[in-house]
């Protein structure tokens, strides 16, 4: 069985059926450099050993030479002479012949061993050395090709086509590479045909005597021919290797897979989620999928293969998922989404056309369809989980919401799209509400008044806000006060199960407030009203009933009826509802203001609030570990300082949106998570890390996890 044959094509895709035949290859060339090792060995011995054999031979017929018959008589016959003579012309006619046969051993070396030890070096390590750069630009381009996709797709657009630009250069070059290994490898086997054997033949022949056979003979004329044949097509594979450098899409190889080629699967292995490398084939007509772990750099299979038939596949939206060039596909046989990520841009679109792949759901819209599709999911929430804890705090699997989105506002399926089914998560449904606002093309509260809105919220009279708040509602437009009323009936809904579900009206205006009044733009003052945009949806939680049944009087500005109504402040010891809640946020100091602002802000301080943003237990109270959107602000969770700054080396979590203005400190906004908490040297300030970088954060604006 011979070698098999290696295309230059098969070096793009790189796949584990060309690296076995590669590996082929290159046991074969071992095994050839063994062999040449031994037979240079074994010459080496038939030269000294033909050396003693020669000399023996020249003592042999010296002696021949030597050796005197003595005759009876004083006279020698003719035949006494003739024996005496042969015996001196035998020991003439050996002498002679190991003259010759010392001229071949003299030239044995360059003969036999030098041309064997030229094809080890020049040919069997030449290959070596290129197998040598293979592995190392494989490991190379697997390593970069890796940290390439592990790159977020929310990156600055020319930071990710400048990674993508470098990605090709080290791929072309890999492959380049791979084409130049290849050509090597074959180059060898071909010329150990003629290279290899030309040496042998001549030292086969002195063997023999001197005398040609008509067997040996033949064989130089047949190996002249191989020669001259290597020589012709030697040319052309060369060119045909240039010209797939130059245009390597040009020459793809027919394959008998619809597609193929690496792809990376989001796997889940002991609590935590990982892409693991998988070798993907895919036959169109049986709808067929298959797939094998295989890590090129180690150039060997290393699992299993696993088939299964392939029921949708759909196009995962960039804004969905961290990564780039992801898609879902689901399997007839096995329960879930399965998300895949491809090479590249390109790579996905080819794999996506292979299994007839869809677009995800667009931009949702405030029609028939997205009213009832929010209907079924509120009213599912309503009567399966309303008093689940954690309620639209804890995020569902995001291949699955894509999914139920997907199903829900197709019109195809979203009569079949049964909620009742247990795979429909309360997690799930409540995650694919908060994704069908997020995919509104401009959020419910719109931009137009997003200004108008937060403007409201940082009013210091209680009455004025709830007032301006009522009117900024009824300006909207009718569809989106429409929803915006149903949402808020629902959320209050979920409020009044607080005890149960833990899910305060000020958890949810944490969950809620930047999804129904996100900014048109993301910039740092978007980031310092977060707060605001919290306050304002606790409002309308509240209010919702007045808000949305009463028609506001329009007779007065908000402007007026914010400098008649009187400032009024409670007096009592009960904590402020979220419409009186003061909204001072923290003030972050300048280079100039630091040492002014040493000391955390107190309630007697200039720059505090008139009473704390939230009250604090005697002690912290434990919090959910479930995955959530943002951390819930509320006063159960803000443990006091004291009982705080006696626990160092544990996480803690921002309560608010503060932004950076001078070097030791850090950005961070609501749910931040920073680790190895200590206490700094700079009291009402704690030290902690965040993606790596130590800094200062303000020690009244955590809790502890």
């Amino acid at each position: 069985m011979g070698l098999p044959a290696l295309e230059f094509s098969d070096c793009y895709l790189d796949s584990p059926l060309f690296r076995e035949r590669l590996k082929s290859h290159e046991l074969e060339l071992d095994k050839t450099n063994k062999f040449i090792k031994e037979l240079i060995k074994d010459g080496k011995a038939l030269i000294q050993a033909l050396k003693s054999l020669s000399s023996a031979k020249r003592k042999f017929a010296d002696s021949l030479n030597d050796f005197k018959f003595q005759c009876i008589g004083d006279a020698e016959t003719d035949d006494e002479i003739c024996i005496a003579k042969s015996l001196q012309e035998f020991a003439a006619v050996l002498q002679n012949l190991e003259d010759e046969r010392t001229r071949m051993i003299e030239n044995a070396s360059d003969v036999l061993i030098m041309p064997l030890e030229r094809f080890r070096k020049e040919q069997i390590s030449a290959a070596k050395e290129a197998k040598k750069k293979y592995d190392k630009e494989t490991e190379k381009y697997c390593a970069v090709l890796e940290k390439h996709l592990s790159l977020s797709a929310k990156k600055k657009e020319s930071h990710l086509h400048e990674a993508d630009n470098q990605v090709d250069h080290v791929r072309q070059h890999f492959y380049e590479v791979s084409l130049e290994y290849v050509f090597k490898v074959q180059e060898v086997q071909e010329r150990k045909m003629f290279d290899f054997v030309e040496p042998v033949r001549p030292t086969v022949c002195f063997l023999l005597n001197l005398f040609w056979s008509s067997e040996i003979s033949k064989y130089k004329t047949t190996l002249k021919i191989t020669r001259n044949r290597f020589e012709s097509t030697r040319s052309e594979v060369e060119s045909l290797m240039r010209k797939m450098k130059e245009n390597p899409h040009e020459h793809k190889s027919v394959s008998q897979h619809t597609m193929e080629g690496y792809l990376f699967v989001l796997e889940k292995r002991s609590f935590v989620s990982t892409w693991v490398k998988y070798y993907c084939t895919y036959h169109r007509e049986p709808k067929k999928f298959t797939m094998v772990l295989f890590d090129p750099k180690s150039g060997g299979k290393t699992g299993e293969e696993e088939s299964f038939i392939l029921k949708s596949c759909t196009r995962r939206k960039t804004e969905s998922i961290e990564k780039r060039f992801c898609f879902d596909v689901e399997a007839v046989d096995r329960p879930g989404m399965i998300t895949m990520q491809a090479l590249s841009e390109e790579d996905r679109r080819l794999w996506m056309e292979a299994m007839d792949g869809r677009e995800p759901v667009g931009l949702a819209q405030l029609d028939v369809t997205g009213f009832n599709v929010m209907k079924k999911f509120i009213y599912a929430v309503e009567t399966r989980g309303i008093d689940e804890q954690g309620l639209y705090r804890i995020v569902g699997v995001s291949s699955k919401v894509q999914k139920l989105l997907s199903l829900a506002m197709d019109p195809k399926t979203c009569a079949d799209v049964e909620l009742d089914n247990p795979e429909w998560e309360i997690k799930t449904i409540t995650s694919a509400i908060k994704h069908y606002l997020r995919m509104l093309p401009a959020p419910l509260m719109t931009y137009q008044y997003q200004r108008s809105f937060i403007k409201a919220a940082k009013m210091d009279n209680p009455e004025a806000r709830v007032t301006e708040i009522h009117a900024l509602v009824h300006r909207l437009p009718e569809k989106n006060r429409q929803m915006l009323e149903l949402l808020m009936k629902h959320l209050a809904n979920v409020a009044s199960h607080h005890q149960f579900n833990l899910m305060t009206i000020a958890n949810l205006g944490v969950v809620f407030g930047p999804t129904l009044l996100r900014p048109q733009e993301e910039t740092v003052a978007a980031i310092m009203e977060l707060k605001f945009q919290n306050i304002v949806v606790e409002i309308l939680i509240e209010h919702h009933e007045k808000i949305f049944r009463d028609v506001p009087n329009s007779s007065g500005s908000s402007t007026n009826m914010q400098l008649n109504l009187s400032r009024r402040r409670s007096t009592q010891n009960k904590a402020p509802s979220c419409s009186e809640r003061p909204l001072t946020l923290f003030h972050t100091p300048t280079h100039s203001q630091k040492g002014e602002l040493a000391t955390a802000p107190s309630p007697t301080s200039p720059r505090s609030p008139s009473w704390p943003m939230f009250s604090a237990p005697s002690s912290p109270q434990p919090i959910s570990s479930a995955s959530s959107d943002s951390s819930p602000v509320g006063s159960c969770f803000t443990p006091t300082v004291s009982s705080f700054l006696r626990i160092t080396g544990r996480k803690a979590r921002a309560l608010y949106a503060c932004k950076a203005e001078h070097d030791s400190e850090l950005s961070f906004i609501a749910g931040t998570v920073f680790e190895n908490i200590h206490t700094s040297k700079e009291p009402g300030w704690l030290e902690g890390t965040l993606d790596g970088r130590t800094g200062l954060i303000p020690e009244n604006y955590v809790e502890l996890l």
